[in-house]
């Protein structure tokens, strides 16, 4: 994996909570025109998102729209951690749709009105980088047990299988010869995982509909696993009997196992996990500000019954 740099964002680049809070008073306050600037997308993408305040609330300051928007990793667009804001503006996530099939009774196809008509809500979590760098994003989104209901699982239904979009002409880092990884990207969860009330699938964040760089229209949100278990630009959902085994996992399973739940006693082959980087905070990856890592990203108390009796640096 290529080498990165963690960057340097004062505190007073950090968006106040006050702030984000009142959607309407930021969206006021910035304008449709700088909050399009902001993210990188085309104006017809940066639309508002009625939601409500979501369940698990957390006393923490969100890391900036401009970092959350220009810094993250989506390898459709190039490996870099700033290739996704550049190299997006050609995608063109509107009309969608979303596929959601296998052992079920009722397979489905959503379309983007009908992913944006569940109830949305408001969600801030933290969320954690299996390089070692985290951030705190306000989300809006659904739990995904909601369209799992809709579809009305079988019994013998054990996995939840994610799969993205495979747009070459319009994603860069899926074609030529430099191709980081096979396409489509795929992920999974344990259907107990999906079923969790914090798994949700998120249509936008800072209260606006996603942008292209973060995984528009439509991406999960795990906020007790590694970041790249949250698969983005998700076009098909398949429930089967068997464990999936997810892009990462296929290009180096010593590295990247199929649970990533965050877990500061399991290191990475390459580096520690038992500390981290909040994106924003001053100081760079040496500094002494690194805060420890909290295990399942400070979730445990929701989610650590989920893998009772699992031995989790086998199950990493």
């Amino acid at each position: 994996m290529a080498a990165f740099r963690y960057p340097r964002v004062s505190a007073s680049e950090i968006t106040p909570r006050s702030v984000w809070l009142d959607r309407r008073r930021f969206i006021a306050a910035a304008g449709a025109a700088a909050a399009v600037s902001l993210i990188g997308g085309r104006a017809s993408h940066a639309a508002p998102l009625a939601a409500t305040p979501g369940p698990y609330p957390i006393d923490e300051e969100p890391t900036s729209i401009e970092d959350v928007t220009s810094y993250n990793n989506f390898y459709e667009f190039g490996t870099g951690k700033s290739d996704p804001k550049n190299n997006s503006g050609d995608f063109n996530p509107e009309p969608w749709t979303l596929e959601v099939g296998g052992m079920v009774n009722r397979p489905q196809t959503f379309d983007l009105a009908a992913l944006r008509g569940f109830p949305l809500e408001e969600r801030t979590y933290r969320m954690r980088c299996v390089e070692g760098w985290s951030m705190v994003i306000p989300w809006v989104g659904f739990p995904l047990a909601a369209i799992l209901d809709q579809v009305e699982p079988l019994g013998s239904a054990k996995f939840v299988h994610f799969e993205t979009v495979v747009r070459p002409e319009e994603m860069p880092g899926q074609r030529g010869i430099f191709q980081s990884m096979s396409w489509p990207y795929v992920e999974g969860l344990r259907l107990d995982e999906a079923r969790h009330p914090l798994t949700i699938l998120a249509v936008g964040l800072y209260g606006e509909t996603l942008p292209n760089q973060n995984g528009a229209p439509v991406r999960l949100v795990v906020p007790w696993k590694y970041g790249f278990k949250g698969i983005k630009s998700i076009v098909r959902i398949t429930l089967q009997e068997e464990q999936p085994v997810s892009s990462w996992e296929s290009l180096q399973a010593s590295e990247y196992g199929f649970y990533a739940n965050v877990n500061p006693e399991v290191d990475h082959p390459r580096w520690s996990q038992a500390t981290e980087l909040r994106i924003g905070e001053e100081g760079g990856f040496f500094n002494s500000g690194r805060r420890p890592t909290l295990p399942f990203n400070g979730y445990g108390e929701h989610v650590a019954s989920l893998y009772d009796g699992m031995d989790l640096r086998v199950n990493f």
